[in-house]
């Protein structure tokens, strides 16, 4: 099977590495003669506007710390304060150096804040920096996304300092000591409340510990051509409102519950009847139409408890150990006639018979299906079956999960877990969505999408289940595999942020997400 056969590109934001990003722009300066000190102020302009929006009153009642460095993220940070104090705020800024420092676009953006006669105070200390009460807002504009290592005396304390101040802090494209390329930081790192990035977000963003000092992230347009950053042919992509919002189906008034989607759930076994419930509980707070839950036949009195809405069937189970039979197989074809998608693995074990059984459904389902959990653990050392499947799929496994499927040590996976999401999409010819902070979604073509919703509080067993039920919905109301997984993830993550603005992150646990879904999807839909 070839990857164009079922996966459909969507219009979405590129992210970028550092050095990806001076290449953009020295093709914007270079290739098409744009000059830098033009990108220099839009990006200064675009952020100080950023900061006029989210003032809270009118920015002439606003004290403006402006904290720059040598380079061009200290002139950017020029045209920041500069714009603000032209608004009627009172703009002051500190410059880590000396004037004379300062060359090329950032030294003609000092030379026009001193044409307004706005103070600027040279330091080289932390005790040189004045931040008093009166301060309303801190703009970081020290270090850009060229930075990695690490800070050093004395710029670190001037950074220990400004966070000390319990004084909000904007970034001017990167909080100072962010190393945008991998995630990593400074023992000493501006933590942000918002950070205004330019052009393109940056990868390490949105990875650990990096994204915990973001704060919140927009992206300022700086000019830089379109068909610029499509010459580069870049490989990684952002999940966003709009990407989500552009692929959720609406459904007209009028119709019936078969118009909704039917998805057929195959889940459970002895010990694992939460895992089979919560994926057709989550399904029938997405909005699914109609919800067969397939489970092991003495398990059923168990779900039907546990499920109102869903509608379970038993079939054939091993013995004892009440899990999926081989001798099952002829069973599962009225229902694969029957339904628009499948969801396939919550809970089902990995007795050998499952595991054939697993296997030989394979050839026989021609429905878009999501694989997940024991589902793809039936096919540690032989992968064969699942790469020959012609199906529309989604694959939902975490590290540990993948670590069996590729073969590969669970630490390497934890360890780059974008290298290997993109691997196993290629070598298993399936939308692979590996978890995770943050999970990733790859395409068999090498395309992958980061999805940047999602906290702690979701690492709670069920949490995955709850996304099998949510991705099978979305593949049951026609979604490409490729956007059910992006939305999927998505509004799995958004269901999991808002339990944690509601309830904190602690305490909440999966279903608690799956109650939540209605308020998610009313968010895109109202």
């Amino acid at each position: 099977m070839t990857s164009t056969a079922y996966f459909y590109i969507l219009n979405s934001m590129k992210i970028v590495t550092a050095e990806q990003m001076q290449d953009i722009d020295k093709a914007a300066i270079e290739g098409r003669g744009i000059p830098g000190l033009e990108l220099m102020e839009n990006a200064g302009r675009g952020i100080a506007e950023y900061l006029y929006e989210i003032s809270d009153d009118d920015v002439t009642a606003k004290s403006v710390a402006v904290i720059c460095g040598k380079g061009n993220n200290g002139g950017d940070g020029f045209v920041v304060g500069r714009y603000l104090a032209e608004w009627g705020a009172d703009v002051r800024f500190y410059l880590l150096g000396k004037k004379d420092d300062l060359k090329g676009d950032a030294a003609t953006n000092l030379k026009r804040a001193q044409e307004m006669d706005l103070p600027i105070h040279e330091i080289s200390s932390a005790e040189e920096l004045d931040l008093d009460e009166e301060t309303d807002l801190i703009v970081d504009a020290i270090f850009g996304t060229g930075f990695h290592g690490e800070i050093r005396s004395p710029m670190d304390k001037i950074v220990d300092k400004i966070n000390s101040c319990d004084i909000p802090i904007a970034a001017v494209d990167c909080p100072s000591g962010l190393d945008v390329s991998t995630g990593e930081v400074s023992r000493s790192a501006i933590m942000a409340n918002f950070t205004a990035t330019m052009a393109l977000p940056k990868i390490g963003q949105f990875l650990h510990p990096g994204v915990e000092y973001v704060g919140d992230l927009t992206v300022i347009d700086i000019g830089i051509p379109e068909d610029v950053v499509d010459e580069k042919n870049l490989d990684l992509n952002l999940i966003d409102e709009a990407f989500v919002d552009e692929s959720l189906p609406n459904h007209p008034e009028g119709g019936h519950k078969g118009d909704l989607g039917k998805l057929f759930i195959i889940a459970g076994s002895a010990g694992s009847t939460g895992a089979a419930c919560m994926a057709a509980n989550s399904a029938t707070r997405a909005g699914i139409g109609l919800c067969f839950l397939g489970v092991p036949e003495s398990l059923n009195d168990i779900c039907e408890i546990k499920c109102t809405e869903a509608l379970t069937r038993t079939l054939p189970e091993v013995g004892k150990k009440r899990c999926f039979a081989l001798r099952g197989l002829g069973e599962f074809q009225q229902y694969f006639e029957w339904a628009d998608a499948v969801a396939l693995g919550p809970g089902i074990g990995t007795h050998h018979e499952t595991k054939e059984l697993v296997k030989r459904l394979m050839s026989g389902i021609t429905l878009p299906t999501v694989i997940d959990a024991d589902g793809l653990n039936c096919f540690e050392g032989d992968t064969q079956p699942l790469i020959e499947a012609e199906f529309p799929c989604v694959l939902t496994p975490h590290p540990g999960e993948l670590s069996r499927l590729l073969d590969v040590p669970l630490r390497e996976i934890v360890a780059d877990r974008l290298k290997y999401a993109r691997m196993a999409a290629e070598q298993l010819e399936k939308v692979v969505l590996l978890k995770g902070a943050p999970t990733f979604v790859a395409e068999p073509n090498g395309q992958v999408y980061l999805n940047p919703t999602g906290n702690i509080g979701m690492a709670k067993g069920g949490s995955g289940d709850v996304l099998t039920g949510l991705i099978g919905t979305l593949l049951a109301k026609g979604l490409s595999p490729l956007q059910a997984a992006c939305c999927g993830a998505y509004l799995h993550g958004m269901a999991g942020d808002f339990c944690r603005d509601e309830i904190g992150s602690m305490g909440m646990i999966p279903t608690d997400m799956i109650d939540m879904l209605p308020e998610v999807l009313l968010y895109f839909r109202e």
